[in-house]
């Protein structure tokens, strides 16, 4: 028998019982498409949050104090003005000091809860490259006086003023009133963090209404040159070495991250993610495999006289086997194939807030596992069927 036959006996077993075959597809193409889709919610995560970081450009460094001083660790207000010392740090561009806190923003009845409220100076706009869309920045003047004025992130604003303009409108926050001066540009997010879900203040402002003057959250130092970013973290180092005592082991009270940093260190979370993603969508496969092993061997069972026959009318022991082989193959390759086309339309949507993005290797890697799966899993199957001897197989009830 030629090979064009065996396909197409092996076309027509799989044809011969449709609703059996369609369940061992349908258990494929959620394998298939489970990988694939979360693969992909995986590298749609990483790139949103690279694009966050690289959005913040590559000559920033954030100080952070480490807690083991206390809060903040020693980051005070005397110590980012140090950071600028043109003697001691001449390639600093803008240090904007940080105090981070969350707090209930309210406009006529309206609530939010907005989970980063932060004080800092007007450098920061241009530091964290965060751009206005509507209306202004605050001043220089206004964080000198301690107006309480503050810039809206897109969520909060769309939150607090759903088809209003909140450009010179007054919300409350820690019992004190802010007038809105402008709102910030979209931000890509993670789905995990919101980066639009935020308000800027002025950093004396926010300090006397909610946070207090105890230590900073952080520090925002920006360089004048990216190619200076590693000169001005040695700088930096210099100054805070002054500016701030060693633990009681040695160890320094405050981190150091610039945007490199920052980048590798979350691409590295990242790809662990996307690697559990995916790892736990191929149980789904294996799940499916299984499948395969059992409505095979209920096929072989059930078409045991049709075997007997063909191998007494000459059918060789390796036609049987491919042709059971072949039936197992096309299983799980038409249930990949949809499972494939699956995948593609639902990366069309957002999934738990990240815009999946496909990964090709993912594609190829899915549809080549679920065609060795049906190989490896139809092998016992064919093997059983081959094996029969055909007077065995002709006296099968």
């Amino acid at each position: 028998m030629s090979f064009t036959e065996t396909v197409r006996f092996a076309l027509r077993g799989v044809a011969a019982n449709k609703l059996r075959s369609a369940l061992t597809m349908l258990g494929i193409l959620i394998g298939v498409a489970a990988v694939i889709l979360l693969v992909a919610v995986g590298n749609g995560s990483a790139q949103a949050v690279n694009d966050r970081i690289e959005a913040l450009g590559t000559n920033t460094l954030t100080v952070t104090g480490t807690n083991r001083g206390g809060s903040g660790g020693g980051l005070t207000l005397e110590v980012a003005d140090a950071l600028a010392d043109p003697v001691l740090a001449p390639d600093v561009r803008s240090v904007s000091p940080l105090a981070t806190t969350s707090t209930t923003l309210t406009f006529e009845g309206a609530d939010h809860e907005v989970p980063q409220f932060v004080g800092t100076r007007p450098s920061w706009f241009a530091a964290s490259n965060s751009p206005l869309a509507a209306g202004t920045a605050f001043s220089a003047d206004d964080e000198a006086q301690g107006r309480r004025v503050v810039v809206l992130g897109r969520t909060v604003a769309d939150e607090l003023f759903a088809g209003v303009d909140p450009v010179g409108r007054q919300v409350t926050a820690g019992g004190a009133l802010f007038t809105v001066v402008g709102v910030l540009a979209a931000k890509s997010s993670t789905g995990f963090q919101d980066a639009n879900d935020t308000a800027i203040a002025p950093l004396r402002a926010v300090r006397e209404v909610l946070t207090g003057y105890g230590s900073l959250s952080s520090i925002l130092v920006e360089a004048g040159d990216p190619d200076r970013v590693s000169a001005v973290q040695g700088q930096i180092s210099t100054v805070l070495a002054q500016r701030l005592p060693t633990s009681a082991s040695g160890s320094t009270l405050y981190r150091i991250q610039n945007a490199a940093q920052l980048l590798q260190t979350q691409s590295e979370t990242a790809d662990t993610f996307t690697v559990l993603l995916g790892a736990v969508a191929a149980i789904s496969l294996l799940v499916g495999g299984i499948g395969i092993t059992n409505i095979m061997l209920v096929t072989v069972t059930e078409r045991t006289r049709e075997i007997g026959i063909r191998k007494a009318l000459g059918a060789r022991r390796r036609t049987v086997l491919t042709q059971f082989l072949l039936e197992a193959t096309l299983l799980s390759l038409l249930g990949g194939a949809l499972g494939v086309a699956a995948a593609l339309i639902g990366a069309r949507f957002t999934i738990v807030g990240v815009h999946p993005v496909i990964v090709p290797s993912s594609v190829g890697l899915a549809l080549g596992v679920s065609v060795a799966i049906g190989l490896f899993f139809g092998g016992l199957p064919a093997a059983r069927a081959a094996r029969l001897r055909p007077i065995d197989a002709l006296r099968y009830e």
